[in-house]
């Protein structure tokens, strides 16, 4: 299979019914993202297929051909962190950090839509995505902070 992974082209020898999750682990060495549940109920696994919050893990790698995947990898821009990114690491967010990729992922494809989102629009955006350790009042501080980042700079001011 040929997979466009985070803007590069990779060749793959894997059965096309492995799900993507594995393929991105074993094959290419992006352990980034996570293995949760395997039935795409928690969130870990998520990364975008052509932008949108894909589960991974449950996803064919065959039908990610001919589309543009992105992992957690591939958000940052060299050594600058993705805004999103920067607000996780500002607010210490994660206590496990296992759900964490997902979280960042899902926030991400909220942020695009929704740049300066509500807190009922983080609530709905990230139902999907469960975090064992409970920090959901530090993550949605934390997309309200990246919202800002965003908006305003590195820095956070305008």
């Amino acid at each position: 299979m040929k997979l466009r992974i985070n803007g590069k082209d990779h060749d793959v020898d894997a059965d096309p019914r492995t799900p993507l999750l594995w393929v991105l682990r074993d094959h290419l060495g992006l352990v980034g993202t996570k293995f949760g549940c395997g039935m795409a109920q928690c969130g870990a696994c998520t990364v975008h297929l052509d932008g949108v919050p894909t589960r991974s893990c449950v996803l064919p790698a065959m039908l990610a051909e001919g589309k543009a995947v992105t992992t957690i990898e591939g958000i940052s821009d060299g050594d600058t962190l993705h805004p999103v990114q920067q607000a996780w690491v500002e607010g210490s967010v994660p206590q496990c950090g296992y759900c964490q990729s997902g979280q960042i992922m899902t926030t991400v494809a909220l942020l695009k839509k929704k740049p300066q989102p509500t807190d009922e629009d983080i609530d709905v955006a990230l139902s999907g995505n469960l975090c064992r350790c409970g920090t959901y009042q530090r993550i949605r501080k934390a997309v309200h902070r990246a919202a800002e980042i965003a908006q305003s700079g590195p820095e956070g001011t305008p």
